[in-house]
């Protein structure tokens, strides 16, 4: 109750204040072109916008005379004095370079590149920054599905592009890449409110242009943190919600300090119930940030991380659970001395991970600049885990004799333990004219982890010395590459793109694994991987793109321990057409990606909750992505997109009821053939916008033999988010009030899964085995409620 009456009574006290307001508006292009995305803000406070596919912008300000800041890669600066509405129309060309850009220049893209992709502003973040995670608040882009294990957005959470999971995104911040060396997953619940702390993101769909980390093969997800700030600010964020849900947030910029030096942080915390029974999140997470600026030099030093503590949801539940108490959360369970059934209070996730980075930035003239970086990440943590009638071989322990009997199994609390280190440098020289824009570069990373596990109570059996691992694998990671990359004119409308990329990577790992199994490898691998492409501008307003890459990929560590995996190879071809006028934007393109020895997720999970992969052979995705923006007024805008795709597993061969069975060609497992998205956009008043976002997944299969036990159906989702923004109101630089409604008309969707099989003796079978299946099931929250209250100073 004293949360509500804190947001009326500051509604009621803002409303008091009302200052006359201006529009200006222009314009922005380079050497004519009207700039897509630039972004035009307010030198003295930040407030700013981004133009659209017509370079148009506007800002609606008090009465006042201020400085205007044009940024697209290069920049210029304006001073106004605003009395009345006004026009201000600029062109970048001959402007400086925005050194805060330049750190990803290097792994980014413009329309001048032949490579699909979309941008997700920091604005565009604020509207739904409400304490769920980075996939989540993506979830409205193209061909992008997401998902959540506690049901709700808070914790573990996953996204899939053009049907390939997270592991296969590759995921960069600031240039170094961030996707986990041995598992190449993504785990945002160590970074929680990260959001808060991004500037902007670009997501390229399909292999992209070369970056750091893994292989991208499905997408590169490229993420810019927070830029320094000229002016001092402060801003004071807190959110409420469904499920027991809260975000606090803090943030503070010194502005520059003699004109060269500037200070910045926030700290964060998020807790939840979650959906899903006693799926609880508790985040904490900072984020600190030390920047020297002079006319061409740009050096920033920061530390971000966290800590999360996180009941499990990974589990699933059955279909009939499903049907008849969809939010059981299985974990823990377990049944008492006395016959009853009770569930283990620690059934935890718990990890921190701390990460360094120093990023330099120097323009030597207007041709040639650099960026070098140096980072180090220290991740540390453990689940905790209530074994029922374990195996006590399987944790090391020796059976005993109770009553004359021999005993080998007993209740144990177990914890799995991950200790890693990785570090290491990315370096980029950039060389550009008017014909040419060219980038030497590459990155050199090491890793570092130690897995093991302890023993920390047993019901019946002996336990182990303290702190005495029952088991113990080391593992050692090397990441070399090389790259150059350039973007050049052939004639006054035709441009060209070439890519070249090697790529070393050596992994070790020696020791037992928590089954007592060893787990000794040692592989080598050498990567090449072209791309190519060309960029034909027909008018101003229309542009045709056609490119080629190559990506290899190493097996990740859970593709060891399940099998004997074989690298995978992927060719993608995309074709692309973009339409920019004023009142329509369109971007369309058609690609196919045909692969050799896809690891394709089998449908299964392993005993932490990880997807498990195997080799297909030749497998292909082929798929058309629309997105537009369809501007009907200067108040009302609607943002559609859709995906259509084919993705086949060629000739597919697996075993069933104790033979090989040839399928043909089968659906690849967790790739729906549609995914639609669409936002409206109202804005009936200054400083109102109502938004109704819309998400259509089509049905798709878990497994890669088309089993019908594994089809998840289809769903169709509805947001409404509504945020209110005042200028200047009383003593604060903006006071914003943010509501997020979702899934409005309580669709009870199913977003992911897992299926499995299992063998039992049948002399009915010619084998004499028979195969039969099942599925477990993640339900997503029905309707619930997000509100926030932005305090900026």
């Amino acid at each position: 109750m004293k949360n509500v009456l804190f947001f009326v009574g500051l509604l009621a006290l803002s409303i008091q204040t009302y200052a006359q307001e201006f529009e200006i508006s222009g314009t922005v292009t380079e050497n004519g072109i009207p700039l897509n995305e630039a972004s035009v803000y307010v030198k003295s406070s930040g407030k700013g916008t981004l133009t659209d596919e017509q370079g148009n912008y506007s800002l609606n300000l008090e009465k006042g005379t201020y400085t205007l800041v044009f940024v697209f890669g290069n920049q210029k600066s304006r001073r106004v004095v605003l009395n009345s509405d006004q026009v201000l129309n600029l062109d970048l060309s001959g402007a400086e370079e925005s050194l805060d850009e330049v750190f990803l220049s290097a792994v980014r893209v413009t329309e001048k590149s032949p490579i699909t992709y979309s941008n997700l502003s920091n604005e565009e973040i604020e509207d739904r920054n409400l304490g769920q995670d980075i996939p989540v608040l993506m979830n409205y882009m193209p061909n992008v599905v997401t998902t959540s294990d506690a049901g709700a957005g808070v914790g573990y959470t996953g996204i899939r592009v053009r049907g390939s999971d997270a592991t296969r995104v590759n995921v960069t911040i600031n240039g170094i890449p961030y996707n986990d060396a041995e598992s190449q997953g993504t785990f945002w619940v160590n970074l929680g409110d990260f959001a808060s702390s991004v500037e902007n993101l670009q997501l390229q769909r399909g292999v992209g242009t070369s970056t750091n980390g893994a292989g991208a093969f499905g997408a590169s997800l490229n993420i810019l943190t927070d830029s320094y700030k000229e002016e001092a600010q402060g801003e004071i964020a807190n959110s409420i919600g469904s499920y027991n849900t809260f975000k606090h947030t803090v943030k503070f910029s010194t502005g520059l300090i003699n004109d060269h030096w500037s200070f910045a942080g926030r700290a964060s915390k998020i807790r939840s119930d979650g959906y899903i029974d006693r799926a609880s999140s508790d985040l904490k997470s900072y984020f600190l940030q030390g920047t020297f600026v002079d006319d061409n030099t740009l050096i920033k030093a920061l530390t971000f991380g966290g800590s999360e503590r996180t009941y499990q949801a990974w589990y699933g539940i059955d279909k009939e659970t499903l049907e008849n108490d969809r939010t059981f959360n299985p974990a823990g369970i377990y049944t008492d001395e006395n016959g009853n059934t009770k569930f283990y209070d620690n059934q935890t996730d718990n990890y921190k991970q701390d990460h360094y980075q120093l990023l330099w930035n120097q323009d030597y003239n207007s041709n040639w600049s650099s960026n070098i970086a140096l980072h180090y990440t220290y991740g540390r943590g453990y689940y905790e885990e209530y074994n029922e009638d374990a195996d006590l071989v399987e944790f090391g322990l020796p059976s005993f004799v109770s009553e004359g009997e021999e005993v080998n199994t007993s209740d144990i609390v177990g914890t799995k333990w991950l200790d890693n280190h990785f570090y290491g440098t990315v370096f980029s020289l950039n060389y550009q004219n008017t014909n040419w824009d060219v980038t030497f570069g590459g990155g050199w990373n090491k890793y570092e982890g130690d897995h093991f596990g302890e023993v920390v109570y047993t019901r019946f059996a002996r336990n182990n010395d303290p702190y005495e691992p029952y088991y113990f694998n080391q593992a050692d990671k090397t990441d070399f590459n090389m790259y150059a990359k350039a973007n050049f004119a052939i004639t006054e409308k035709l441009s060209g793109y070439a890519d070249l990329q090697l790529r070393t990577v050596n992994y070790e790992t020696e020791g037992l694994l928590d089954d007592q199994s060893r787990f000794d490898n040692e592989d080598n691998f050498n990567f090449f991987n072209p791309k190519a492409g060309l960029t034909y501008e027909i008018n101003p307003f229309n542009q045709l793109y056609l490119s080629y890459a190559r990506a290899n990929r190493e097996p990740s560590r859970n593709d060891y321990e399940n099998g004997d995996p074989e690298p995978e190879e992927l060719n993608d071809f995309e074709l692309g057409w973009r339409h920019n006028t004023r009142s329509f934007q369109v971007n369309t393109n058609l690609y196919y990606m045909g692969y050799q020895n896809q690891l394709v997720l089998t449908g299964g999970i392993d005993d932490v909750g990880a997807f498990i992969r195997q080799n297909s052979g030749n497998s292909y995705r082929l798929g058309l992505e629309v997105d537009a923006t369809v501007r009907l007024s200067d108040k009302f805008t609607i943002r559609p997109n859709i995906a259509l795709s084919r993705n086949k597993n060629i000739d597919f061969v697996s075993t069933f009821n104790g033979g090989l069975v040839e399928y043909g060609d089968t659906d690849i497992s967790y790739s729906p053939a549609i995914v639609a998205g669409n936002i409206i956009n109202y804005e009936p008043v200054d400083g109102l916008e109502l938004r109704l976002l819309s998400k259509y997944v089509g049905e798709q299969y878990m497994s890669n033999i088309e089993a019908e036990n594994s089809k998840l159906d289809s769903y169709f989702v509805n947001d409404i988010n509504v945020q209110y923004s005042w200028d200047q109101p009383w003593v604060f630089r903006e006071i914003v009030l943010t509501a997020l409604v979702n899934n409005i008309l309580n669709e009870k969707n199913v977003s992911n899964g897992y299926y499995y099989t299992f063998d039992i003796p049948n002399e009915d079978v010619p084998s004499g085995v028979q195969t039969l299946d099942g599925a477990g099931y993640y339900p997503q929250a029905t309707t619930n409620f997000l509100l926030g209250l932005t305090l900026k100073f």
